[in-house]
């Protein structure tokens, strides 16, 4: 089953979460855990390593805090996943070419390599300001309970594409 772990969704939200937040402001982990409801033994870890991978900016003390060291257009929903995960793949032929005898003739071989690069450009056009942005309709479609508002086409997509993988 072709899933993202624990850590991995953990750290989107945290990206996820900094977005909303005007640009530069700070943080504190412990705001952005009971936003997103992350175990702070997890969110610490988390935390670390978006600073190594240098997606946040972190400041000790009492004024410190957690911001995004780029801009929420700037930072894909690709960028996080394949941080946490490494690249993506969906098959052990494609991962290490050379070990099937049949890689490149065979047609499924192909067709893992045209579906993985399916996935990765999608997921490489989902910036974190679309995510926001797609949260506020969400939000407001939810508030107007009466008469919902129509789901945007790439969260309906999303959506589709989620719930085909997972099947």
């Amino acid at each position: 089953m072709l899933k993202i772990n624990r850590q991995t969704d953990y750290a989107v939200r945290v990206i996820l979460a900094l977005s909303k937040k005007e640009t530069g402001k700070r943080v504190s982990t412990s705001e952005i855990g009971r936003e997103m409801l992350i175990p702070p033994a997890l969110l610490q870890r988390i935390v670390a390593e978006l600073a190594s991978g240098k997606f946040i900016h972190t400041q000790a003390g009492r004024d410190g805090g957690i911001s995004l060291a780029h801009e929420p257009k700037d930072i894909t929903l690709l960028q996080i996943v394949e941080h946490f995960e490494g690249e993506l793949y969906l098959s052990d032929c494609v991962l290490k070419p050379g070990d099937c005898p049949f890689d490149k003739k065979c047609p499924v071989h192909c067709q893992w390599v045209r579906l993985k690069n399916l996935l990765r450009d999608e997921m490489a056009r989902v910036s974190f300001l679309q995510l926001v942005e797609e949260g506020k309709l969400i939000e407001s479609s939810l508030q107007k309970n009466a008469s919902p508002a129509p789901i945007p086409a790439t969260v309906t997509s999303s959506i589709f594409i989620t719930d085909s993988i997972s099947a």
